[in-house]
């Protein structure tokens, strides 16, 4: 908790320091819909990616954790120039709370698409700022990395993202980098929505605060 702490901590202060235009989170997923609407609504490559993602979900048509764990690692492996150690089941229950919009424990397939289109974004970005090809992200890359993804942070905030997310040299790899943005993204839209006056300040009571420290 006291990581979770001072990150919120530190996205507050630097949210406060600049613009709080500069932070581009994504907007939230949409709520579930009944099937029939999908249906009459969907162009042909929303139904081709529902179809896709009732074959990864199963019949429930919802994603687990354990589910997205494994749906993830499948793709990746197929990534050779991505360096990871693979999603874990602990990173896995973390991306399914923060995307979670109705509480069900699951994600949904509006919730699903919603990070997968992260993740894609997230991934090409990963790819672009990986300069020299390694498969990771240097602590020198990093700023810019995080920034071209909506989120220009101070220094002292990539210190405690570094200490977190990254191993002893300074380098993050992919599940990693995806996690944290992940989260990121989770605090800086939850930050917006109690930032009524949208002037980068916010007050919070115990009960909102302890909705945004269990983000992390």
């Amino acid at each position: 908790m006291s990581f979770a702490k001072g990150f919120i901590s530190g996205l507050i202060n630097v949210i406060g320091n600049i613009d709080p235009a500069q932070f581009l989170p994504s907007d939230p997923p949409p709520p579930r819909r009944p099937a029939v609407f999908s249906e009459q609504n969907e162009n042909e490559e929303e139904k081709q990616f529902r179809r896709v993602f009732q074959q990864l979900a199963g019949d429930d048509m919802e994603v687990s954790p354990a589910e997205l764990m494994n749906i993830l690692n499948r793709i990746i492996a197929k990534h050779g120039d991505l360096k990871t150690d693979g999603f874990s089941i602990e990173s896995c229950r973390s991306m399914v709370a923060v995307m979670d919009s109705d509480s069900t424990g699951k994600l949904g397939f509006h919730e699903f698409k919603h990070l997968w289109n992260n993740i894609k974004k997230w991934q090409a970005m990963y790819k672009s700022y990986d300069t020299d090809g390694s498969g990771l992200i240097g602590a020198q890359e990093l700023p810019n990395a995080f920034r071209a993804a909506g989120f220009p942070l101070n220094d002292q905030l990539f210190q405690m993202i570094i200490r977190r997310y990254s191993d002893e040299n300074g380098n993050m790899d992919f599940d990693n980098y995806i996690g944290c943005l992940v989260r990121l993204d989770a605090m800086c839209r939850a930050f917006k929505t109690l930032d009524k006056d949208n002037n980068g300040t916010i007050k919070v009571n115990i009960q909102e605060w302890l909705q945004l420290t269990m983000y992390s």
